[in-house]
């Protein structure tokens, strides 16, 4: 068996996916119970919440709505697959064939196609961005020796995973209806 039961009850095969499978309540609500750093940093704060944070980083920077979704959507892939993190990620090749696999499922259902590779270079350096100030506020730690430019405020108070879930879904309609 390859599949998962996902919280809205469907059967989720994340090594065959399929985008009428997808769920955007699946998606937010998992994220917003998964926690950054495999739970490593000092209070919670969650994949969710990242994401959120991705989004108002990449609208402040004035960039397209597909790519503020795209950063909304870009960990998507983990409320099916978990987190892995960076040093274990990189030594797994066949779960990063499986990850982008179905990160491109998701990307197609909710933007309608790929991302470009502009897109995606875009998207992981706001995705990194996020990572430094993440670092930086809850652990002191400066990941690389210039500081990147930040144009938002980052949201890290933990609010409650309801006030997440809700947070996360209040971006994608948003973001979507104007897609």
């Amino acid at each position: 068996m390859t599949s998962i039961t996902t919280y809205t009850k469907k059967m989720f095969d994340p090594l065959a996916p399929k985008e009428e499978f997808l769920d955007i309540h699946d998606i937010a609500h998992s994220l917003s119970l998964l926690c950054r750093a495999n739970g490593h940093f000092p209070e919670f704060y969650s994949v969710g919440e990242h994401c959120v944070n991705c989004t108002r980083e990449a609208q402040a920077r004035g960039y397209s709505v597909r790519v503020q979704l795209a950063c909304l959507l870009h960990d998507a892939s983990e409320a099916y697959l978990s987190d892995v993190t960076r040093p274990v990620k990189s030594a797994l090749p066949e779960y990063k064939k499986i990850e982008n696999a179905l990160a491109d499922v998701i990307y197609k259902k909710w933007l309608g196609s790929s991302l470009t590779e502009g897109e995606y270079a875009i998207m992981r350096d706001v995705d990194d961005t996020m990572l430094y100030y993440e670092m930086l506020h809850y652990f002191g730690e400066k990941i690389s020796a210039t500081a990147p430019n930040l144009c938002s405020k980052p949201f890290f108070s933990f609010d409650g995973f309801e006030k997440t879930e809700r947070d996360f879904l209040d971006r994608f309609e948003s973001l979507k209806k104007l897609i």
